[in-house]
């Protein structure tokens, strides 16, 4: 059965949507959105060279502070809604090579870094185009 107010399923067993779900999908987004910076950063270090390095690197910084908070919302929001644990393996595993990827930046090894950032950005817009999908309810 449906509730007509907020079109969450109410019966049955069948958890309505939740808290969780919501900043599960505003990390997620924001994981995103700071992955599509560094890449602008990442064209500004190659455009106009090493003055660029600083501003990408502190971004490297935010990424791992939001990549954090996605691992922790996937893992409150699975824990609440008893689903599927797949999302917090991909972001947990994202935000574990995040540092991989960043220390292969650092050292100049591009490529072990760009690669590493392509795999960080297939798995992580994966789990944020899953947050929006009817399964990331349950």
């Amino acid at each position: 059965m449906t509730d007509a107010s907020t079109g969450d399923e109410q019966a049955h067993g069948s958890r309505p949507s939740s808290a969780t779900l919501h900043v599960l999908r505003i990390t997620a987004m924001a994981s995103v959105l700071a992955l599509v910076f560094q890449f602008v950063t990442a064209g500004q270090i190659l455009a106009i060279g090493p003055s660029a390095t600083a501003l990408h690197g502190g971004v490297a910084i935010a990424i791992h502070i939001i990549f954090g908070l996605t691992v922790l919302a996937a893992a409150i929001h699975w824990r609440s809604q008893h689903g599927a644990v797949w999302p917090v393996m991909v972001v947990a595993v994202s935000f574990v090579l995040s540092f991989f990827q960043a220390h292969f930046g650092s050292t100049g090894a591009m490529s072990l870094h760009v690669p590493i950032a392509v795999v960080l950005t297939i798995g992580i817009v994966w789990v944020t185009a899953w947050s929006f999908t009817p399964g990331a309810r349950h």
